[in-house]
């Protein structure tokens, strides 16, 4: 790790950060070794502990040997009971706070993970520890400010009142950070009040309107995802003449209906700025294009911090063009199930992003992952003993490897299957350092939604239903997630089969059937895809691409020339690489949108 460069408005508290990553990664496996045994020895008397014969041990071999590796269906039967009022021991000593949902999904539904209010002193813990890294690489960060596109998303109550909602959502409405103490590398130009806003269009539209008044100052940009910060620019699109109006003329837009947002923003936007207003409409206006509008907008800007691993690396090129290159800085790896780790060299390349896992968070334990090329319909399944005895301890994980995540929390998640897929790159001391390879048996992700293979494949079936009275048939089907919209969104490309002697019939099957067939897809899909469709307005509507007679022969042939074998050879039901697309995209004779949102409601429709 560089050494810290302590003038200039770094701290004493910068070095300690520093120091703490150091000697929570040097003793890596004595301090997971007192994290296992904090966890058992609070959580002895828990249903869930007792049940598997644990009888109070806190050794590693007992709790091996006693405690299977699970997941989200096995825990099933304890989520329900929680969240319909079962306030005894069952998973942890200490009461469930709320559940934070998942952009996981388990029969259709998002998954609730209970969770502790102590937990969320840990993950602050590792906020606190992000910017002391940024400021060895990134100096003066203290000297401007962070624009950054905060959201809240909706949240239910589970049949007992607690609260279910993202981690997010919890995290910016509890004081750790509405009540955080002031701390100048960690100033954003949003107002509290706009990032609470529950209204989408009112919270993105004051957001900006407050970034682009503090232009000068803005240092740092970012969201949590690569497709939130790229939506945000599309608004910015959309909508700059309005915004600057509103700078031009200190009046804002009556469209902003939020009270406690008027108010915060009527702070900042104060009087008429016509000078602002003219440089504003002189960069957007000049340029033949949007290419390097970040710089040109808000030229302090040193770099991008979103996450572009995984799923979203698909946005990389995107945000290269709206930012001119400016370094894109991925600082942490972290899900509703725990906080897990950081980037200590987030000014790396995004292929080259790995995390080191700090041990204090959970104990976490691995299971190596032979992959295929094929995915397995069957999420997770269960593991046999000779399985379960392959999971190894943080520190004795192999470089090159891939291995699954599992994790046991403070909360009461034991040996958990997260459903990560992670390479080993290195080691930080003692500690492993992960690239993040996949999510376990996706498909399809624009934004926080994952859909699997199993799940689109019901969605098809359901939806192919509506070509029956044509007497026409679906021959082979593939996907891809389209990000060069903005949202991005689901294209389904079918190539279709007919009775002979009915062929005018299938030929002349109205639009609004396929139109139909798209929304039926929609409906089948799980509760956070519909959510992003309606609520987050994340995903665009569905699409599908009829291709001619014969495009999956064709495509076939492309993959045997690439060397694929022929007795092998399956149709992927996602396809990523641009020469396959090509090859589709050249081949589409109709295409056909979903007329209107899915139906969704907050909440799980199976809690009772």
């Amino acid at each position: 790790m560089p050494e810290a460069q302590m003038g200039n408005g770094a701290n004493d508290r910068h070095k300690a950060a520093l120091e703490f990553i150091e000697n929570v990664t040097t003793n890596a496996d004595q301090v997971q070794a007192r994290v296992l045994s904090s966890i058992l020895t609070r959580n002895a008397d828990t249903e869930y502990l007792k049940r598997h014969g644990l009888r109070g041990k806190t050794n590693r071999a007992t709790f091996k040997k006693c405690l299977p590796a699970i997941t989200y269906d096995d825990l099933k039967p304890e989520i329900r009971r929680i969240a319909n009022g079962d306030t005894s021991p069952i998973l942890s000593a200490h009461p469930v706070s709320e559940f934070l949902t998942s952009s996981g999904t388990s029969a259709g539904e998002r998954k609730l993970m209970p969770t502790i209010q102590e937990e969320w002193e840990r993950r602050n813990l590792l906020y606190k520890l992000l910017m002391p890294v940024i400021n060895q690489y990134v100096q003066g960060l203290d000297k401007g400010k962070g624009m950054y596109f905060f959201f809240i998303k909706s949240e239910a109550k589970t049949p007992c009142g607690l609260l279910a909602r993202p981690v997010l959502t919890s995290y910016y409405k509890s004081h750790y950070f509405r009540e955080r103490p002031y701390d100048p590398y960690n100033v954003y130009t949003s107002p509290i009040q706009t990032i609470l806003c529950p209204d989408a269009y009112q919270s993105m539209y004051s957001q900006l309107l407050c970034g682009l008044l503090q232009n000068n100052e803005v240092l740092r940009m970012g969201a949590v995802f690569a497709s939130g910060f790229i939506r945000a620019i599309h608004f910015l699109e959309e909508h700059w003449r309005q915004l600057c109006h509103d700078i031009r003329t200190g009046i804002l837009n009556r469209e902003v209906t939020d009270p406690s947002v008027r108010e915060a923003v009527g702070k900042l936007l104060g009087h008429p700025n016509p000078g602002l207003a003219d440089f504003l409409e002189r960069e957007i206006c000049s340029a033949q294009s949007w290419q390097g509008i970040i710089t040109r907008l808000w030229p302090n800007t040193k770099y991008i911090d979103v996450v572009v691993t995984g799923a979203m690396a698909q946005y990389i090129p995107t945000l290269d063009y709206y930012s001119g290159g400016l370094p894109l800085v991925c600082t942490m790896y972290a899900s509703s199930e725990c906080y897990f780790g950081i980037n200590l060299k987030p000014l790396c390349k995004p292929s080259e992003v790995s995390y080191t896992l700090l041990p204090n968070m959970a104990y976490f334990e691995f299971l190596p992952v032979h992959r295929r090329t094929e995915l397995k319909a069957e999420e997770c399944p269960t593991l046999n003993q000779k399985e379960q005895e392959e999971l190894v301890d943080l520190v004795d994980v192999k470089i090159g490897q891939e291995y699954e995540l599992v994790v046991t929390t403070y909360a009461g998640l034991y040996r958990y299957r997260v459903g990560d897929v992670l390479r080993v790159t290195g080691f930080h001391n003692a500690a492993p350092q992960f690239h993040f390879v996949c999510r376990q048996n996706v498909v399809l992700s624009i934004d926080s939604d994952k859909t699997d293979e199993a799940e689109l494949q019901s969605a098809v079936e359901n939806s192919v239903q509506h070509l029956e009275p044509f007497d026409t048939k679906l021959v082979e089907y593939t996907s891809y997630a389209d990000t060069s919209t903005i949202p991005g969104h689901y294209v389904l490309y079918w190539e279709l089969g007919f009775n002979t002697y009915n062929k005018e019939v299938a030929v002349s099957i109205p639009a609004s059937v396929f139109e139909d067939c798209c929304l039926a897809v929609e409906e089948s899909l799980n509760s956070v895809y519909r959510q992003g469709r309606v609520a987050d307005k994340s995903i665009g509507p569905l699409e599908i691409r009829v291709v001619e007679e014969g495009t999956f022969d064709e495509l076939m042939d492309y993959a045997l020339s690439r060397g694929a074998s022929i007795n092998q050879y399956k149709v992927p039901r996602c396809v990523k690489c641009s020469p396959v697309v090509g090859l589709l995209n050249s081949r589409v004779i109709h295409s056909y949108f979903s007329p209107k949102c899915p139906q969704w409601i907050p909440g799980c429709r199976k809690w009772a």
